[in-house]
Formats: structure tokens, sequence, C-alpha cells
């Protein structure tokens, strides 16, 4: 649904996007992970036909960008990071600006712009001005603003930056609801526990060029991270750290402060193994924990801060 082939752009002697080839498959969820300057902004940019490729191919739907854009534009929606309002107007007078300008016939304009208040929660704010409306309402007002036309591919640029904790769950929720109607969703984003929680496939770029692109699941064997719980047990741990040392599906097991820390091998099912292993052998356990895997951890270890 959203393809690049060797994408290259230059601005003068600045090399913004190099050789990347990404994928992104309908109705999936792609986070676009990097640091400012990394190129993810201008990679965007080309996919919507707002920048010209100096070199490459980039395609929406499977249509060129630089050959079909009327087209292109067509099926997708665009929220930039920072997207401007008309103060003067009404929230459903903006949105009818907007219907009006994709052509869409005026008959048709006043159920579609109740359609998209409905979904991105907006109705009571119809007839509010649109300068009133808070940092969450104005974000939720523009991704209702890309979703007039009924694209089948929205491309997100930041659209969490600066809501607070409230509206970025509510902002996440309404991303799950999108593509539970089968949108497909490009999404940039610097909170990266949330594009953990919802994306399918996420690519972390710098300099221009991928340095992972794939599932958060495969990241984990490509940094050579392991898997691992937390174990506290009733009692001396001795008896347990002896018993799960001797397992071998267990690669290494530390006393640490008041617990005990067990590195499994990858792909094993760790907390049943030790729970059966400890309960079988009478020793009480008061807490497993699965230590978490981060996506920050993942783009710290695999960025080296590299920006143009």
């Amino acid at each position: 649904m959203i393809e690049t082939k060797k994408l290259t752009k230059n601005f003068g002697n600045l090399v913004a996007v190099s050789d990347l080839d990404l994928y992104v498959g309908a109705g999936d969820i792609f986070g676009f992970i990097g640091p400012n300057g990394a190129g993810k902004t201008t990679t965007m940019r080309i996919l919507v036909t707002l920048l010209e490729p100096t070199s490459g191919a980039a395609f929406i739907d499977g249509l060129d960008v630089s050959k079909k854009g009327k087209d292109v534009r067509r099926r997708v929606g665009y929220m930039p990071d920072f997207m401007g309002v008309y103060d003067d107007l009404k929230v459903f007078e903006y949105l009818e600006f907007f219907a009006a300008a994709f052509g869409i016939e005026y008959k048709k304009r006043k159920a579609i712009v109740d359609g998209v208040l409905e979904l991105t929660d907006l109705v009571s704010k119809r007839a509010a001005p649109v300068d009133s409306l808070s940092r969450g309402m104005q974000q939720r007002l523009g991704l209702a603003r890309v979703l007039i036309h009924d694209p089948k591919v929205l491309v997100l640029d930041e659209p969490a930056s600066g809501l607070d904790p409230r509206a970025r769950i509510e902002m996440r929720e309404l991303l799950r609801e999108l593509k539970r109607m089968g949108k497909t969703i490009m999404i940039s984003s610097h909170i990266l526990s949330e594009l953990e929680e919802i994306c399918d496939r996420i690519g972390i770029i710098e300099h221009g060029q991928f340095v992972f692109s794939g599932t958060i699941e495969e990241i984990r064997p490509r940094l050579g991270i392991q898997s691992k719980v937390r174990v506290k047990v009733v009692g001396d741990p001795g008896r347990a750290m002896e018993l799960l040392s001797a397992l071998p599906q267990v690669q290494k097991v530390e006393l640490v402060n008041d617990h005990l820390s067990v590195t499994f091998c990858e792909g094993q099912n760790a907390d049943g193994i030790i729970a059966r292993t400890l309960v079988n052998a009478g020793v009480d356990l008061i807490y497993l924990h699965p230590e978490q895997f981060k996506l920050d951890d993942a783009f710290l270890q695999l960025t080296k801060g590299i920006v143009h």
C-alpha cells in the first residue's frame, strides 16, 4: 500500500534521504522513528506529493507519486506535525471548507462532516470557534480534516506532539479505530512507548537510511536482547537460584538486591518454566515479573544521534 524503492532526496549537497526501501502493507500501522533531522518528514512529504524525489520511486496504493500525483492525493490524507487553523471559522465551517476543496458535492458535505466529527469525538464542539480548542482538540480536528475525503492511506507526522496524557490516550484509541476501519497508517512520533502499543511494524531511520525495519519482536535478536524475569521467593533465595540455574533453558541467574534476575533463551515460556520448577520443589513465590522490552532501549542502541 505504501512503498519506496531506493528513494533519495538531496537538498544541494545535503542528502536528506538515501536509497530508502520501505513497505507498509494494507491495513497496517507503521511507526516511523528517528531523531530530528533523520529524514522522516522529508520521506512523508515525498509520499504525499509535496516534494519530488531526487532519484528512486515512491508509491501509494500502487501509484507512482511522481507520475500520478492527483490520483495519489485522492487516496492519501496527510497531517503535518503542525497544522494551522483558520481562527475566524467554527469547527463545522472549517471542515466544510475542506470538503468543498476536495470537490465533495454540497448536498453530501453535511453528512460527511457530521460523520468525521462523530468519529473524532468532536460533535460537542461542532459550533465552537476553531481557535478556542485545546491542543488535543485541534489535533483531533486536524485528523478529522484529513478524513474528509475518506482516504485509504493516512500519513501522520507527530500527531501526538504536545498532547497531555489523556489526549494521547484518546489519539491512540482513535488510531486503533481507524485501523479497524481498514485504513493504512504511517505515523511518526517521538513518544516511542505509544508506537510500541499500536504499530504492526516499525522503521528506525537515521541519516536518511533505515537502521532497522520490522516488527517489535524482530528487534530482540537484532540487538541480542534476551528474555528476563524478576523472581522473589520466601526466605533464602539460594535454593531457588540453584534450581533455576540447573534448567537448560536458563542462560544466567543473578541475585539483584532482594530478587533474582533470570535470563532465558529467546522464545522460551519463562513464566511457566520458573513457576512450575519452584512450586514442584516446594519453594514459595512472592512475585514473578517479566522485564518488559522497551522500544526506547532499541532506539538508543540502534541510533547514534546522527542528524543532518
